[in-house]
């Protein structure tokens, strides 16, 4: 599933990030790429570490949390720390597939799910589309600063080439609760649906019926 989802982050927060990234230190992101996307990555990232890092990270992810749509979408089991990437003139990311496990020791966990939040509006800068490959084509994402778009870490994707300007976003992955990507796509519609009859009809039998039914898929098909 391909999920946009629109105010992650408000103005406030946007500012706030936007100050941030005058005082961090990016560093070359092949750093952080696996042995086959070294190869086509062209970007740079935000150096951990620092005090403005940790309150970038927090700022995303707490935000990312508090959204229903990206809680009902990812149902997140374990979140990885976000990276907060550059784009300037000349860079892309060539097509690659993410990782299947980030982590290390204990705190390693399997990708299902990635997340690509947009910090700066797409008026900004010229190219720097993400393309997702879908079962219906290529989709390309460029959406407005603090909008993410949601999709299975199993897709080949690309970023094409920044021409103007500069492309920044927080890449989030995360490992659900629902490993089946089909399974999480009928219970987010579900999960929909259900929530327009808990606000619309609340005592209906019919909205009895829809909230069960979710909630023990959601038992029957979790793997915690």
């Amino acid at each position: 599933m391909l999920l946009e989802i629109s105010d992650v982050l408000d103005k406030n927060k946007l500012e706030n990030i936007r100050a941030m990234l005058d005082k961090v230190t990016y560093v070359d992101g092949k750093l952080t790429a696996g042995q086959a996307a070294q190869r086509v990555k062209n970007n740079q990232e935000m150096q951990h570490g620092s005090k403005q890092a940790e309150f970038l990270d927090h700022l995303v992810m707490s935000s990312l949390a508090e959204h229903a749509a990206f809680r009902s979408g990812a149902l997140p089991y374990r979140v990885a720390q976000p990276v907060l990437a550059r784009y300037t003139p000349g860079m892309q990311y060539g097509d690659h597939i993410d990782d299947p496990i980030m982590g290390t020791g204990p705190h390693k966990f399997r990708t299902d799910v990635s997340v690509t939040v947009f910090l700066n509006d797409p008026d900004e800068y010229q190219g720097g589309e993400l393309i997702i490959n879908t079962t219906f084509g290529d989709k390309a994402v460029k959406l407005p600063a603090g909008s993410a778009v949601m999709y299975p870490s199993t897709s080949v994707h690309r970023v094409t080439e920044v021409t103007q300007g500069e492309r920044i976003v927080a890449v989030v992955w995360l490992q659900s609760m629902v490993r089946d990507a089909a399974k999480r796509e009928l219970l987010y519609q579900l999960d929909q649906a259900r929530n327009t009859l808990l606000n619309t009809k609340p005592q209906a039998e019919e909205t009895k019926q829809v909230d069960r039914s979710y909630v023990n898929l959601v038992r029957m098909w979790s793997e915690v």
